[in-house]
């Protein structure tokens, strides 16, 4: 994808299209549901702390990980599949960055009725039940830190989900704008400038966003923003 971003006759093979397709539907369909698992973590984190360690044992954490990762395979080979056994037709011309099944749909021949119905009916499956366990989870979590007496534990318990609660709103929030949009206003342009957020500037923003409570990584920060403030204010003199 990224070769293809500066080559200046992008191409891609048949066999590599498919691959990136493959690849880049497990990640997306596992990602909704481990920051679902990663809500329930932090309900039980906050809402029950002192069986936090008997409840979320590490034969658990490998149960929460595996399980969005083989549904991501069986969902992206059952829509893949479907879309590369049917025939191709036109000019070919996919019109995206990469590979995705909305634009190489529009390019098949044959009737796409029930591949379109499989990713609509799989991608609002995916879509609200995962916000369903991360909104219940925050639910409950939020009543539990209303019940604190102490300013300093609601401060704490806030801290504890604010990373992943600010991944959650820039994620689903990204997929909203481009699941909700009317026909008449919906097109590929809009969809390939969402899919620049949740492709590529969420995953770069992440490391950042889960490391905020990490004080080496803010110290670091802090020292690189002085200097580079000193660099400037020197360049300017």
């Amino acid at each position: 994808m990224l070769v293809n971003l500066v080559a200046e006759r992008p191409t891609i093979s048949y066999s590599w299209c498919a691959t990136q397709l493959t690849f880049f539907s497990v990640f997306i369909s596992s990602e909704v549901f481990i920051l679902s698992a990663m809500a329930c973590d932090r309900y039980v984190a906050i809402c029950e702390p002192l069986l936090y360690t008997v409840i979320m044992s590490q034969a658990l954490c490998h149960v929460l990980v595996a399980i969005p990762y083989l549904y991501g395979v069986f969902l992206s080979l059952l829509t893949v599949i479907k879309i590369f056994v049917s025939s191709f037709c036109g000019h070919k011309v996919i019109r995206h960055f990469y590979c995705d099944s909305l634009p190489l749909i529009s390019l098949l021949c044959s009737d796409t009725h029930e591949i379109r119905l499989i990713i609509l009916i799989f991608s609002t499956f995916n879509l609200v039940s995962s916000l369903l366990i991360v909104l219940v989870s925050y639910i409950l979590i939020l009543a539990t830190i209303l019940r604190m007496n102490s300013a300093e534990g609601r401060y704490k318990a806030f801290s504890t989900c604010g990373s992943h609660l600010t991944v959650i709103v820039v994620f689903y929030g990204t997929l909203f704008f481009m699941n909700v949009q009317p026909k008449s206003s919906h097109s590929f342009d809009t969809d390939k400038m969402a899919s620049v957020f949740y492709t590529l500037v969420i995953p770069m923003l992440n490391p950042m966003i889960y490391s905020f409570r990490n004080k080496e990584v803010k110290n670091a920060l802090h020292r690189t923003w002085k200097m580079c403030a000193h660099i400037l204010f020197k360049t300017i003199l």
